[in-house]
């Protein structure tokens, strides 16, 4: 079997609302949607959505590097070989991760189809049937965040994600307000983006977890790994990482550190299932949590997350689902996720590959 052709499209969904996180908001949720397909007729299709906001790559920088460096170092390659075709991707253009992970999906969902396995067993089997989501809760004003959280908790939602990092009294105030609205047995956590500076984030961290925090997600910018390290060691809520942890090298450094309690793998962002498998095992090696993070995308790439989910022991912090959620109409995997928001919960698919409805290039809007 060898890859004989990669073709892309845009899709492209309103949000319900626009998802605004600390670096900046988004009315629609953009996706750059890749089909693969093998000699034989078999194809399988993945998904990378540029928040450029959260990752600086734009839609037009995603699409010339697939089209012109990473996609023709796969064509005439067995679509089979993830690690050859990773090797190859990077040998063909530096970074990237967005691009190399759509085609990393794509491959997935092909060697799945191929064989007629679903993608958690190839990823290492499947531990959960139904994997856990988080709810997150875009900025708004506190009074909507606080209805949402308790709307959401009240669905069945275990574990509520607030965004926040713009303003630290009012996010230990609105932790406090969110607190007192929740189940005690639901989780809650922030995630700053970034957003504080080392002298806001002593002061501010602590006080969060007083307030009734349980996980305080990159407080601080991406680069400062010390920061990250001594505010750990001040105690109070667990610290995850996020915007540091862009690869496996960097994964390494959070361990070697010692600068996080958890490590927040997003697929798209590591450049696919094959790195993240990579990153996961070095987690648990090292004895830390992960939780399968979100940009968000739509249902190709959160299928994929969800395999991945329910393939890993350690992801015991629930994941982050619920991209086609946050849009008017999800167009790829509808059904998949028709029942998730009144449950918290993703039932794993069955089917070979990823378990999403998308065909053939014919199911292009």
């Amino acid at each position: 079997m060898k890859i004989d052709s990669i073709r892309s499209h845009v899709v492209r969904a309103p949000y319900r609302r626009p998802f605004a996180i600390s670096s900046g908001a988004s009315p629609e949720l953009v996706s750059l949607v890749v089909e693969v397909r093998a000699d034989d007729g078999t194809t399988g299709f993945g998904e990378a959505s540029p928040m450029t906001a959260y990752t600086g790559e734009t839609l037009d920088g995603l699409r010339a590097a697939l089209t012109g460096h990473v996609a023709p170092a796969l064509v005439g390659r067995d679509p089979r070989d993830l690690a050859g075709a990773h090797a190859a991707m990077d040998a063909a253009i530096r970074g990237q991760h967005l691009a190399k992970a759509a085609l990393d999906l794509a491959l997935h969902d092909l060697a799945g189809r191929s064989a007629g396995w679903p993608v958690h067993l190839l990823l290492g089997g499947r531990l959960r049937t139904e994997v856990p989501t988080t709810w997150v809760v875009g900025l708004g004003t506190p009074e909507e965040m606080t209805k949402e959280a308790a709307e959401y908790a009240a669905r069945g939602f275990t574990h509520i994600k607030v965004k926040g990092g713009e303003e630290p009294d009012r996010d230990v105030e609105l932790v406090r307000a969110l607190r007192a609205a929740l189940p005690d047995d639901v989780e809650l956590s922030l995630d700053a983006n970034e957003g504080y500076d080392p002298s806001t984030a002593a002061r501010t961290v602590g006080r969060l977890g007083d307030a009734g925090l349980d996980l305080v997600e990159q407080p601080l910018p991406h680069w400062d790994l010390a920061g990250m390290t001594a505010l750990r060691g001040r105690g109070g809520p667990r610290v995850m990482a996020d915007e540091s942890m862009q690869s496996l090298h960097d994964a390494m450094e959070i361990v070697r550190r010692g600068a996080a309690d958890v490590l927040n793998i997003k697929i798209l962002k590591v450049g696919g299932l094959h790195r993240a498998r990579q990153i996961a095992a070095l987690a648990e090696a090292a004895g830390l949590a992960v939780k399968i993070g979100s940009m968000p995308e739509l249902g190709i790439a959160t299928l994929a997350a969800a395999h991945l989910a329910a393939a890993l022991p350690h992801a015991t912090v629930p994941a982050d689902l619920v991209g086609p959620l946050l849009v008017t109409a999800e167009p790829l995997a509808p059904r998949a996720f028709a029942g998730t928001a009144d449950t918290g919960r993703v039932t794993l698919p069955t089917a070979s590959g990823l378990g999403h409805e998308v065909s053939a290039a014919a199911d292009r809007p």
